[in-house]
């Protein structure tokens, strides 16, 4: 499977940060949040390897509130990663960082391919902290 440049940075990117945030949070009158949920293949046997630098360097992502990276029960290969972004700029400038232009070079070898991609607009929940967005 053939791996396009964009789909990549966007998905690794994406899998470098996580953001400490208080429990419980509301995030009622943000309307600019940004999510994305994706899953990545790894090559055979390479999803321990690519999770480990997937989460490696996860700070000074500044508005990333949540960034989950999971195993994929039924699937020994793929990782879902989730996250939460206080906007799209501030994800799309995320992928400009020295830190996750490193991640990407270092698991680009260990990716097979990507399936599901879907972007969410955020409204709230647990691990989610209001911005300054708030109304």
């Amino acid at each position: 499977m053939h791996i396009t440049r964009r789909d990549f940075i966007g998905a690794v990117g994406a899998a470098v940060v996580v953001a400490t945030v208080p429990a419980h949070a509301s995030l009622k009158g943000i309307t600019n949040m940004y999510g994305l949920i994706g899953k990545m293949k790894a090559a055979p046997g390479q999803r321990d390897a690519l999770i480990s630098i997937l989460l490696e360097g996860l700070s000074g992502m500044p508005g990333c509130l949540s960034y989950i990276v999971a195993q994929d029960p039924t699937d020994p290969d793929a990782i879902w990663v989730t996250e939460a972004w206080d906007s799209k700029e501030s994800h799309q400038a995320s992928l400009s960082l020295p830190s996750v232009q490193q991640v990407i070079s270092r698991g680009r070898p260990l990716i097979a391919g990507f399936g599901e991609r879907f972007e969410t607009t955020p409204i709230g929940g647990q691990g989610l902290a209001a911005s300054g967005n708030a109304a």
